[in-house]
């Protein structure tokens, strides 16, 4: 996976094994202070059941994220659900709307708390330890709940609860990356993965003029005509993603941006698809790291370090440093290479 980094998961469709990803170590420090701990989005519907590869289980082509080493976590495409996540039922962003809803779950989990304190006193010790595993969950919301309250005052853009995913790819792109925009910048969740495009797509690109399914023309086999179609999927995915640098570049936050205080990795698991090839990606870190990254950079590395030791030099970078990230063998340099 291209945030657990570990080579091999499951060998069959029902044995589902990997690591805990990146972007899930960091929520687990960071969802303490967040009303949501983490987004996982995606731009197709989750399929967490069934075999997608080779009969492996399509957990390992639909999601980045895995709480567990046998916890994958859906992801989710509908620009709905991703807004009543975060908002809740209230229908907008206006301030009006989302302290409404705060009287309503206030109001809601004071009734739970007090049927709970009831029940305490009927039960037994056995009960006793279930109810205890509730009330914990019951306490997160309250935290959630006061969080929203200390937010109430962040000045957010009117944005209207969407109807649902638009039919046309772009329009459902941009939809999902104002989502995300939205939620960063109201300090909801800090952690967000996002899939363009799932493993073994078979999304055609009419509109640049690609009607081949997106992984049947992956594998290519180096004809110059194939080629150049996967060049323009990858450089119209790349143009697609420029948008959402620039509206995070757009966005104040403290003494400067979004992006000046976000650390962004893209890239794919995959450098040749014709050859399954997992050597060499090309990967791209993007934004400021709030002043702990350096830009303007193009490193190669002669050893051919893993993904995962790029893993575990962004965990350093964001506070939070690890010995190890799947299969990793130690920190990759990004500060001290002279830019190519």
């Amino acid at each position: 996976s291209f945030l657990t980094g570990i080579p091999q998961g499951g060998r069959t469709e029902t044995e589902i094994i990997a690591d805990v990803s990146m972007d899930q170590l960091l929520a687990r420090e960071f969802g303490q202070e967040t009303q949501v701990a983490s987004l996982e989005l995606s731009m197709d519907a989750a399929a967490n059941a069934g075999a997608c590869s080779s009969n492996l289980s399509c957990v390992y082509t639909h999601t980045l994220s895995w709480r567990g080493p046998m916890q994958p976590l859906p992801t989710e495409y509908n620009p709905r659900a991703v807004f009543e996540r975060l908002f809740g039922d209230a229908g907008s962003t206006v301030r009006a709307a989302r302290e409404a809803r705060l009287k309503q779950q206030s109001s809601i989990l004071d009734s739970v708390t007090d049927k709970i304190a009831a029940l305490r006193r009927e039960i037994g010790a056995q009960d006793q330890i279930k109810v205890e595993q509730y009330t914990e969950a019951i306490r997160d919301v309250e935290r959630r709940i006061q969080k929203a309250e200390e937010q109430i005052d962040i000045d957010l853009p009117n944005f209207e609860q969407p109807e649902g995913a638009p039919p046309v790819f772009e329009d459902h792109l941009e939809l999902m990356t104002d989502l995300k925009v939205l939620a960063l910048q109201a300090d909801l969740p800090r952690v967000i993965t996002f899939m363009i495009s799932k493993e073994q797509s078979p999304r055609p690109y009419p509109q640049i003029d690609v009607p081949d399914a997106h992984h049947p023309l992956s594998h290519h086999n180096n004809q110059p005509e194939l080629v150049e179609r996967m060049s323009r999927i990858n450089r119209y995915h790349t143009e697609l993603f420029s948008r959402y640098l620039a509206k995070l570049r757009a966005t104040p936050d403290g003494d400067g941006t979004l992006l000046d205080n976000m650390t962004i990795l893209y890239g794919s698991g995959i450098s040749n698809s014709t050859r399954h090839s997992g050597q060499n990606l090309p990967i791209l870190v993007m934004g400021g790291g709030a002043g702990t990254l350096r830009g303007g950079q193009h490193l190669t590395y002669s050893d051919e370090p893993g993904m995962a030791n790029l893993l575990v030099t962004l965990m350093d970078k964001l506070g939070l440093p690890v010995d190890r990230i799947g299969a990793s063998t130690g920190a990759l340099q990004i500060d001290a290479l002279p830019g190519i």
